[in-house]
């Protein structure tokens, strides 16, 4: 157990003499029922087998912030991250502020923030390996790294950028409330350590000695329909009527006359003109999510079309020709070239196996499920269409309808994972459009150019490619249409992106735009001319294949979540990239740090393997997958 010291001062300690039944949400504030078999149960906190005697201790606690009060001191920060020993580039709980005015009417308001604690926490839905656990006790949603691959999906949905991804470990963690504090009757740190008495805690909807208020939102802090944070705020203070971020993110936040509320909108600060930016927007953090939605759409579209062969007339020429069998090897490669860059891609990539973890909630999971049984699927049908007797065709029936299962599964959850609340430029439906219209064109491209080079291609197998691609190119640009509208109209940091989209990085989307219509022109003049050539088709494939590569890096590098506000220099993603390029981040006070997690090292597996003793392989093979 945490030991308590014997003069522990007044605020430093728990003291709810009273709590409500139901918090604001209409949630109950009871964590279990007083017969409920969980409660008395040892949290095993440093495998302490003690029960805390908070009277308190199954009801849901959560943090109180007094804006008015935040000198933006930096010691709970302080406090936290010499509490959990965390390194200077992570920081569970972070000060960041907004302003607004001019002098002499300048006002800045500082926001102090960690783990919320949800009510609804997404950031336990979404994790795939189920590092997440939303414990009775205090109601404290709790992060076990040691589980985590490092994915970072939890870091995508969290809307207030609680769990953090370390990029030198790969693994991600977050405040745990001190809950080893609270059960000897202590605050957690960063309230102990607040100096203008900003931070207290308690069960949620007790205010706080001396408060008046209890709002559940303030200028900078994002939505809270999404989670039902547990976390309220006081901030009496009359402010500006447009609060401004300090850091790189384009977005303000405008008080609507008729709520008083405070809503994102798109801050134009950096001006209007038109960039092309390559090197940042094809040097994303992202590129192996590229890489693995471009290959797995076009290789699950373009299996789905091969199969069609059996029921369709002018693909079955496609299916009987000498092209098959090539045009399968061609979808395994760059199957498995996708499957290889997104694993490569986890904080630690020999865990991949902990993607299955959590098919009951988790997108990911799910989609992690669907894609392996479509390669599974698609490897199953190309072994056994090497083989022409009965026995084989049945089993390469079997594999195709495996393979199509998990093409229809594995599609819908990629797309669903990407219908995130918090990061509302993809909450669209453009974004099921986009990946669909990948398909529809990058999986015809690929069936044609395997049957030209063996000159497979008949006129009918043409005409049914180019009619498809013309449907995909009419699709992606309806739904582009459509985002753009719907981005211009609303009051999120989705008008932000849009903001970026068309100037940092606007002649790169225009170029997208451009290609995508000349695509659609030039695959129009091929159908309705019945010209078909190799020219043509390459033309045609360069065209497409430039505009999606174009558009999925856009789709990655301009989303703004409905993340806190930084500052000048922390947690400010503008800062980060210039620390990096100049070499800032080599010095561990400035609280950046390089993406340095190691892959798997095949080296040391085979080292392990070349041991004398059975115990000594097994040994040796075990410490590195368990790091």
């Amino acid at each position: 157990m945490f030991e308590k010291r014997e003069n522990e001062p007044d605020y430093a300690l728990l003291n709810d003499a009273s709590c409500q039944t139901l918090n604001r949400y209409g949630d109950p504030i009871d964590t279990v029922q007083v017969e409920d078999a969980r409660r008395d149960q040892s949290l095993n906190i440093n495998d302490d087998a003690g029960i805390g005697e908070n009277p308190n201790r199954y009801k849901q606690h959560g943090f109180y912030f007094t804006a008015d009060n935040c000198i933006a001191c930096h010691a709970c920060e302080a406090a936290c991250s010499e509490k959990n020993d965390n390194p200077a580039h992570i920081s569970f709980r972070s000060v960041g502020f907004v302003e607004g005015g001019t002098y002499p009417a300048y006002q800045r308001l500082n926001i102090s923030m960690a783990c919320n604690h949800c009510d609804d926490p997404v950031c336990l839905k979404g994790c795939p390996t189920r590092a997440y656990t939303k414990y009775a006790e205090y109601g404290a949603v709790l992060q076990d790294p040691d589980i985590c691959f490092g994915c970072g999906y939890c870091t995508w949905v969290c809307p207030y950028n609680a769990p953090q991804l370390d990029p030198v470990k790969g693994q991600v963690s977050k405040c745990n409330m001190c809950v080893d504090r609270l059960e000897v009757g202590l605050k957690p740190a960063c309230v102990s350590a607040c100096l203008g008495n900003a931070l207290d805690f308690g069960v949620i909807e007790n205010v706080p000695e001396n408060r008046t208020q209890a709002k559940t939102e303030i200028p900078g802090f994002p939505r809270t329909d999404i989670t039902h944070p547990n976390i309220r705020f006081q901030q009496t203070r009359t402010t500006q009527r447009d609060m401004n971020r300090v850091d790189q993110s384009p977005v303000k936040y405008h008080r609507e006359e008729s709520s008083e509320n405070f809503k994102p909108v798109a801050d134009v600060k950096q001006g209007v003109k038109r960039e092309w930016n390559w090197t940042k927007l094809l040097g994303s953090h992202e590129n192996a999510h590229i890489a693995f939605t471009l290959s797995a759409q076009t290789v699950m579209a373009a299996f789905l079309i091969l199969l069609s062969g059996y029921v369709f007339e002018p693909v079955k020429s496609f299916q009987s020709s000498s092209a098959m069998l090539p045009g399968l090897l061609v979808m395994f490669v760059l199957m498995s070239f996708g499957l290889f860059k997104l694993n490569m891609h986890l904080g630690k990539p020999h865990h991949f196996y902990r993607g299955f973890y959590n098919l009951r909630h988790s997108p990911v999971s799910r989609e992690i499920a669907g894609v392996s049984a479509f390669y599974t699927g698609l490897l199953g049908y190309g072994f056994f269409a090497l083989f022409e007797n009965n026995y084989a065709q049945l089993l390469q029936m079997l594999f195709a309808a495996i393979g199509v299962l998990g093409a229809v599964f594995g599609g819908y959850y990629m797309y669903k994972l990407y219908r995130i609340e918090a990061r509302p430029f993809w909450n669209h439906w453009h974004t099921a459009a986009s990946f669909c219209a990948t398909g529809l064109t990058l999986g015809p491209l690929l069936l044609a150019a395997v049957a030209l080079v063996f000159s497979s291609m008949t006129v009918d197998l043409s005409e049914v490619l180019l009619s498809m691609i013309s449907i995909g190119l009419v699709f992606e640009l309806t739904g582009l249409t459509a985002h753009a509208r719907s981005l211009k109209s609303v009051s999120s940091e989705g008008a932000a992106s849009f903001y970026l989209q068309t100037t940092r990085y606007g002649n790169a989307y225009w170029l997208r735009n451009g290609l995508l219509l000349l695509a659609l022109l030039l695959a129009g003049y091929m159908l309705f001319s019945s010209k078909h050539t190799l020219f043509l088709y390459s033309l045609l494939t360069v065209i497409t294949l430039g505009s999606n590569v174009i558009g999925r890096a856009l789709f990655y590098v301009v989303v703004i979540p409905t993340t806190m506000p930084g500052a000048f220099f922390w947690k400010n993603d503008g800062f980060v990239e210039h620390a990096r390029e100049i070499g800032l981040a080599d010095m561990p006070q400035m609280g950046v740090a390089y993406e340095t997690h190691h892959a798997f090292n095949v080296g040391e597996l085979i080292a392990a393997i070349k041991t004398t003793t059975m115990k000594q392989k097994f040994s040796q093979f075990r410490s590195i997958f368990t790091g």
